[in-house]
């Protein structure tokens, strides 16, 4: 995030249309208590046979999802694409570069005729006519073994259901861009975790709470950081690929059919500056404060005067070492809203300094964009102290983003790489008490409520009067 002596909007597509989610969709509870639900049954190495495989865990997890998107897809895609689903002719390849044997493998080769060790640190689908083993899933299992130490046993599962998603593409057509592409699948994923999570699954299962570790997981799947839209393997940034899952996740699959066109909103973006690219985006912190003093009373002036058709009182912005101002009843808050003083306040040594070191500089903008939008709604009249007071507090922070990131917040722009920078700030603290009390989110629906405010904007926010 940086300021400049001049407005500069980003390159926007357009603002993505349809979403037929709303704030409320952030709190369903999916499934069955993971108590009552029946253990599942792996499936039986002969049923689905991936080859290269052994009786590692990974190829286990690997083989009862693709079991299951066979079987999802199967029921799906008549009724979103109008015809039956062909299973996928070229096999499905396991693959461990420190140990391959190319014995294992029918011609020495995996999925369209690549060699095994071109699988290292990848999973990927493939087809090319007029090759061996086209329309094909090949996976290094030691690389997704790591990722499922780090995320989450679910992760080799998501993996599948991504590179499923492409064969999906292969069959119906996949947008033009390799963003689109690559996030189309994501959602395509979403689409079917939702239905893994409500239960339906015969192989595979999902607990709510591992829902916030795949969500932590497409961290380590977005593109570098200052990667353009328009690179050749584009996969999306944090938010681009997290957004799309839980579109699919919360919309299925006739939204990911239907919102990947040339109009769909992408974050991710080039460094501008030699500047920028050293810093990786972030203001120096003492500017950081410039910015975010700035930015939030430009917004929401704009938005009073516009849309509410009265003034906006700037709330006061207070730093403090430890502990909170006396309004706030605890003195352990990190985050406070005092509606009789008009004061918003942050713990700089135990969230805001943290934050931005670990995370960023919109990490920061980010978290005090929460409190400041209990502002704007005591300023609405609305209520700043319970659960739904929090939820549209997050959702308003996502419009807010959405607005800087749109240029609409006058001289101050982001970044590549700020809007993801939410996304790990509400990941990481949202679950603090000290931070956001009366909220009893996960992560994950944290997250999704600040989706709604970028991409859907004011009405999605509980606020419209």
């Amino acid at each position: 995030m940086h300021r400049t002596a001049w407005a500069r909007r980003l390159a926007v597509l357009a603002t993505l249309v349809g979403l037929v989610c709303t704030t409320g969709c952030a709190t369903i509870v999916i499934g069955r208590p993971s108590s009552v639900q029946p253990s599942p049954d792996n499936v039986p190495a002969g049923e689905v046979e991936i080859v290269g495989a052994t009786d590692d865990p990974v190829d286990e997890l690997a083989r009862n999802a693709l079991a299951d998107l066979q079987a999802f897809w199967s029921s799906t895609f008549p009724d979103v694409f109008g015809q039956q689903f062909q299973p996928l002719s070229g096999g499905y390849y396991s693959v461990d570069p420190g140990d391959v044997n190319p014995q294992e493998y029918p011609g020495g080769v995996v999925g369209c005729g690549a060699r095994p060790l071109e699988a290292e640190n990848n999973a990927f689908y493939c087809q090319a006519p007029n090759t061996a083993h086209s329309d094909a899933i090949t996976y290094d299992r030691a690389f997704l073994g790591e990722l499922a130490g780090d995320f989450g046993r679910f992760i080799p599962a998501l993996v599948m259901a991504h590179e499923f998603g492409h064969a999906v593409q292969a069959r119906v057509g996949a947008p033009q861009s390799s963003i689109a592409t690559e996030t189309q699948a994501d959602c395509y994923a979403g689409s079917w975790t939702r239905w893994v999570a409500e239960g339906n699954a015969g192989h595979s299962r999902l607990r709510t709470p591992e829902l916030d570790e795949l969500l932590r997981g497409y961290l380590q799947l977005r593109d570098p950081v200052g990667t353009g839209t328009a690179a050749q393997s584009a996969h999306g940034s944090y938010f681009d690929r997290v957004s799309a899952f839980q579109e699919g996740f919360d919309d299925g699959a006739p939204a990911c059919r239907d919102h990947f066109g040339p109009d769909r909103v992408f974050t991710q973006g080039r460094f501008t500056t030699d500047k920028d690219f050293a810093r990786r985006g972030d203001a120096p912190y003492g500017e950081l404060w410039t910015i975010v003093e700035q930015s939030l009373p430009t917004v929401w002036d704009q938005a009073f005067r516009d849309i509410f058709s009265k003034d906006f009182a700037h709330p006061s912005i207070q730093r403090y070492p430890g502990d909170a101002p006396d309004c706030a009843g605890d003195p352990d808050r990190e985050l406070v809203f005092c509606g009789d003083e008009q004061l918003v306040g942050i713990d700089e040594r135990k969230l805001a300094r943290p934050a931005y070191k670990n995370i960023g500089d919109f990490a920061v903008a980010t978290a005090v964009s929460i409190p400041y939008s209990l502002s704007v709604r005591d300023q609405l009249g609305l209520s700043t102290d319970d659960g739904d007071a929090v939820q549209s507090a997050v959702c308003l922070t996502g419009w807010y983003a959405a607005k800087v990131f749109k240029g609409e917040a006058g001289t101050i722009s982001v970044s590549p790489g700020d809007v993801d920078e939410s996304v790990q700030f509400l990941l990481t603290y949202g679950n603090d008490p000290e931070v956001l009390p009366d909220a009893d989110l996960s992560g994950f629906q944290l997250v999704d409520l600040f989706r709604n405010g970028f991409l859907r904007g004011l009405e999605s926010c509980q606020v419209q009067q």
